[in-house]
């Protein structure tokens, strides 16, 4: 049995990508994501829930809040590396992970897995799972 705790926010980033399979988007341009993070649990702790809500949004708004309104082609994380949808999904998922083994969600049962989903549309999106 798995529980799953899922928060939202929002992304807004300027990039832009190299390589020709990207066209047009090699030239510098605005992105805007709506991001979920879920974290998973086979267990619940003494008071009935896999992680602290709160805390958990908390610590995504700091990971995006962080990203947003910045240019990530100037990002040092970033240099050398194409920020598709998908290299973006697993940064935010590390980065959670780092917050987790530093507390910032409070004491946690044993978290199993961390997904991130970044939508770029209602029509398209990409997640990253990662051990917790």
């Amino acid at each position: 049995m798995t529980y799953t705790v899922t928060v939202r926010d929002h992304l807004m980033i300027a990039h832009s990508l190299t390589g020709d399979a990207f066209g047009a988007a090699q030239r510098l341009h605005g992105a805007t994501f709506i991001v979920d993070a879920t974290v998973a649990s086979g267990g619940l702790d003494a008071n009935g829930v896999v992680v602290d809500i709160g805390r958990l949004a908390s610590a995504l708004a700091e990971i995006t809040g962080a990203l947003t309104y910045r240019n990530l082609d100037e990002d040092p994380r970033f240099r050398g590396r194409n920020t598709t949808t998908e290299v973006l999904c697993t940064a935010i998922a590390d980065l959670l992970a780092e917050g987790v083994k530093a507390g910032s969600l409070g004491p946690v049962q044993q978290l199993d897995s961390i997904t991130v989903t970044l939508h770029e549309s209602h029509i398209a999106w990409a997640s990253y799972t990662r051990t917790a």
